[in-house]
């Protein structure tokens, strides 16, 4: 089966789940790329979309070993109509754990056919100078690794059939899934000493949480602590403040160090 054209198609609030989708697609034979990026909060209410006859490659964050909400609600917009799909979560060096199971059985019930998957790592949306967990990661390493995965998806797919007639992907993973498990009423909070109200906080929040008006203000109830306004302030006026995120980030930096290698499967 040729690949005329590829969809890269991410949830990517710190744009690291992005670089993996990216780094992958580089080595895929296409002659058209079209991204669909699920970040922006106008995801939720865009137009449904049709794939047909393309590769899909679909990439996703792990929140507490699952997907996130958001983007499970945008994803759901796409209709796969038996496209092939190379599905991708990527973890901050503790574990994806149903993660990537659940992401394939999401694309199976909107139609799509995963053929290949992959686990990658990147630097945790908690991770600080101070207390870093996979910092800089995806590096040099993990994007090669993340080409080759694309040479083998590319070497897939001159092989398949456009009948479906292929073995259901394997991956790790159970079900039911792992209960969610998270804070609520939590959020980044601004130094405004510190702040000078420059607004790069506030589109790159896939939930519109954050507005400014006297002040930059984080609506609790919609922050889904994804620290995407904590990575781009050029100030280092948005911080996570709560003790128990801190406490997490503590386990994390001492637990997590061991460093993990990206899992492809076929």
């Amino acid at each position: 089966m040729n690949i005329n054209s590829t969809k890269l198609v991410y949830f990517s609030p710190t744009q690291t789940t992005k670089k993996v989708i990216e780094a992958i697609a580089e080595t895929i034979e296409s002659t058209r790329v079209e991204h669909v990026d699920l970040t922006p909060p106008a995801a939720l209410t865009r137009k449904p979309m049709e794939v047909h006859d393309e590769l899909a490659l679909i990439g996703s964050p792990v929140y507490a070993g699952r997907l996130p909400v958001d983007m499970i609600a945008r994803l759901r917009r796409l209709k796969g109509n038996n496209t092939p799909a190379a599905i991708v979560v990527v973890y901050g060096n503790r574990a994806y754990e149903d993660a990537l199971r659940e992401l394939r059985d999401l694309a199976l019930e909107i139609g799509f056919r995963p053929v290949a998957g992959g686990a990658f790592i990147a630097e945790h949306s908690y991770s600080t100078a101070a207390v870093p967990v996979a910092a800089g990661r995806p590096d040099g390493d993990d994007l090669m690794r993340a080409r080759e995965f694309g040479k083998t998806i590319n070497e897939k797919m001159s092989s398949l059939t456009t009948d479906g007639g292929t073995l259901p992907l394997q991956v790790p993973g159970n079900f039911p899934y792992k209960e969610r498990a998270g804070l609520v009423n939590v959020a980044p909070v601004t130094d405004h000493t510190v702040c000078t109200r420059c607004e790069k906080c506030i589109p790159v929040c896939p939930t519109a949480a954050i507005t400014l008006q006297d002040t930059v203000t984080t609506d609790p109830g919609m922050c889904i602590r994804c620290c995407a306004c904590i990575k781009i302030c050029p100030e280092g006026a948005r911080s996570m403040e709560d003790p128990r995120i801190k406490q997490v980030v503590e386990n994390l930096n001492r637990n997590c160090r061991a460093r993990k290698e990206p899992e492809i499967y076929f």
